[in-house]
């Protein structure tokens, strides 16, 4: 089956053409073989990086696509779509964002041109803590200014790529919050060199999970960070990663939307193909509805993620759209998955054909990079004007 692409224009369809043709390199079986070994796919990021793919969003100024967040969607969909995992190079997309917007023309002028050219990995978004948890405002890492350098003391958990970037940016406290007349206020962004970082006032502590998403606990203790390394103004962090956020949350929709076709068009095809008791399963209502009502969910999913991604592109700040449709995709990959496992049976336990893995992968959007529950508590109060709870 194909999914429709009436949608797109002529440049897009050429674009997924050209995303379907590089994964067509990296086979089910090497991601299968990375996932079994816990390892980091470095030849597919590479190949992508080289491709300029992960640098779709970023001006070409600065030497990159210069694409929109539709456009960002669009490749990390087609990424899963064919089966592989684009979490590894995903936060790429959307924390230079960050950058682009309120860093200083010295800080874009030397860290943009070398993340375009794929000489510095900008993979790592160090914002959850232990005991924050969704509770953003509520962090304790600290960076105290002495002269020309902060240091940072605390810790942060389920960072992901750490050991596979150069640089992270770290969302921290430099003004306590009882001193601040806001819960927002006093939070600020640092860019921090991993490289010197590492064994330096950083120690990075690998979390065993249960998809392979290189996530690992973080320990500041007196790590130095020069004060040219803070992103715009000290204390308006929190706003100057919302942005962020919201394109964080278009693009995990893509790549549920991602998943969810992957599993519907590996369903059709087994469904069409496997014959027991002398037809083929899929002409039983039973396994065909499953399969008809992904579709329609997954298509839903897409039809939203659209949307919060043409806003975004037109200059909007998208909160609702983007938020409705990270829910929206991770709820119907997620359906997607159960309707595939059932529909392969046994087999769907079989890592050969690959749909076990991909259905833990699919399951993390559930609840990250924000758990559905927090999404619909943002709609409930931010949206519809209900108590907030």
């Amino acid at each position: 089956m194909q999914f429709s692409d009436s949608g797109l224009n002529t440049d897009q369809r050429a674009l997924c053409q050209s995303v379907r043709d590089l994964c067509a390199r990296f086979p089910e079986t090497y991601w299968r073989d990375l996932d079994r070994q816990g390892e980091y796919p470095t030849e597919f990021i590479d190949t992508l990086t080289e491709g300029g793919f992960l640098a779709a969003l970023i001006p070409e100024e600065y030497g990159g696509m210069g694409l929109g967040v539709v456009e960002g969607g669009l490749i990390l969909e087609e990424i899963n779509r064919s089966g592989g995992n684009s979490a590894p190079g995903h936060a790429q997309m959307y924390i230079m964002g960050t950058l682009l917007r309120h860093g200083s023309p010295e800080q874009k002028e030397a860290y943009l041109p070398e993340i375009a050219k794929g000489k510095v990995r900008l993979q790592a978004f160090g914002v959850t803590e232990p005991d924050a948890g969704s509770d953003t405002t509520s962090i304790t890492t600290r960076a105290e200014r002495q002269g020309t350098k902060y240091i940072v003391n605390g810790r942060k958990v389920f960072i992901s790529r750490v050991l596979q970037s150069d640089m992270m940016l770290l969302l921290c406290r430099t003004t306590p919050k009882e001193e601040c007349a806001k819960r927002t206020d006093g939070l600020s962004v640092l860019l921090v060199d991993l490289n010197r970082a590492k064994g330096n006032g950083l120690d990075v502590r690998p979390i065993d999970t249960m998809v392979n998403h290189h996530a690992n606990e973080l320990i500041f203790d007196n790590l130095e960070v020069p004060t040219e390394n803070l992103i715009g103004e000290e204390g308006m962090g929190f706003r100057y990663i919302l942005s962020s956020m919201n394109v964080e949350r278009i693009l995990v929709a893509s790549e549920s939307i991602g998943d969810g076709r992957y599993f519907v068009e590996r369903a059709v095809r087994y469904a069409s193909e496997r014959v027991v008791f002398g037809k083929p399963i899929g002409q039983n209502q039973g396994v065909q509805y499953p399969i008809a009502r992904a579709y329609a969910s997954v298509e839903a999913a897409r039809l939203m993620r659209d949307k919060a991604a043409r806003m975004f592109d037109g200059g909007a700040n998208p909160g609702e759209e983007a938020n409705m449709a990270k829910f929206l995709g991770a709820e119907a990959a997620w359906q997607a998955a159960n309707m595939c496992m059932d529909t392969f049976g046994g087999y769907g336990y079989a890592a050969e054909y690959n749909i076990e893995r991909k259905f833990r992968e699919s399951r993390l959007y559930m609840v990250a990079p924000v758990t559905n529950n927090m999404v619909l508590n943002y709609i409930g109060q931010n949206v519809l004007g209900l108590p907030r709870s």
